[in-house]
C-alpha cells in the first residue's frame, strides 16, 4: 500500500499530461475538421481535393508513424529553416500529430451528420438572403454538431486511449507513468490495474457527459 501511495502523485500527474494531449489534439483536430468540412462542402474543386486527399491519406497510416513523422520530420523541417538544431518536444509532437489524425476522422464524422440536415435548411437560409458562410455558421454549423455528438463522443475516447502513444517519444503520460512505477516496484500488475482504473474513470465520465449532452440536443428532434 505504501508503494502505490508514495507513485500515486506521478500518476495523477501522468493522467493531467494524458488529459491535455487529449483535449488539445480534439479541440484542435475539430477546428480542422469543421474548415475540412467547409471546404470540402462549399469550396472549389482544389479545394475538394486537398480536403480529400487529407482525409485519404492520414486515416491510411497508422497513429504511431504519424507521430514519428511530426516529432523526428519536424525537428528536421524545422532546424533546417532556422539555420540551427530546433528540436520539437514530445508534448507539441504528440498534440499535433493526434490532431492532424483525429481531425481527419472528425471530418468525416461532421460530414456524415451534415448530410442529415434536411436540405430545405439551407434553401430556407437563402432565400432569407444569407451567404454559404452565413448559413453554414449560424444554420447548418449548430445543427451539425447536435447530429454529430454521438459520433463526437466515440472520437473522444478514441483520442483519449491514443494519447498513450505518444510515450514513445519521450513524453511522461499516463501510461509512461505506469510503466516506470511497474519496473521500479517490481509490481507490474499493481500498477497496470490502477492505470487501467484511472481511464475506464474517465472514459466513464466522459460517457457520461456526452450521453447527457445527447439527451439535451435531441429533445423535440
Amino acid at each position: 500500500m505504501s508503494l502505490i501511495l508514495a507513485y500515486l502523485p506521478h500518476l495523477l500527474e501522468g493522467l493531467l499530461v494524458t488529459l491535455e494531449v487529449a483535449f488539445g489534439s480534439f479541440a484542435i483536430g475539430l477546428v480542422i475538421a469543421v474548415a475540412a468540412v467547409f471546404g470540402a462542402e462549399f469550396g472549389n474543386a482544389p479545394v475538394r481535393w486537398c480536403v480529400s486527399t487529407y482525409v485519404t491519406v492520414i486515416r491510411g497510416l497508422p497513429e504511431l508513424l504519424v507521430i514519428f513523422l511530426v516529432f523526428y520530420g519536424g525537428t528536421v523541417l524545422l532546424s533546417r529553416m532556422f539555420g540551427a538544431y530546433v528540436e520539437v518536444d514530445a508534448l507539441t509532437a504528440g498534440i499535433c500529430a493526434l490532431s492532424f489524425v483525429s481531425g481527419a476522422y472528425l471530418t468525416e464524422i461532421l460530414r456524415g451528420a451534415l448530410h442529415t440536415i434536411p436540405p430545405g435548411q439551407a434553401e430556407a437560409a437563402k432565400s432569407l438572403g444569407l451567404g454559404a458562410g452565413a448559413t453554414f455558421r449560424h444554420v447548418i454549423l449548430p445543427q451539425m454538431f447536435a447530429y454529430a455528438l454521438p459520433g463526437l463522443g466515440n472520437q473522444w475516447l478514441i483520442i483519449l486511449k491514443e494519447s498513450a502513444l505518444v510515450s514513445i517519444v519521450g513524453l511522461e503520460e499516463l501510461m509512461r507513468k505506469g510503466v516506470v512505477a511497474a519496473g521500479a516496484t517490481q509490481s507490474p500488475m499493481t500498477f497496470y490495474l490502477i492505470v487501467a482504473g484511472l481511464y475506464v474513470a474517465i472514459t466513464s465520465i466522459s460517457m457520461a457527459i456526452f450521453a447527457y449532452g445527447n439527451r439535451r440536443l435531441t429533445v423535440g428532434r
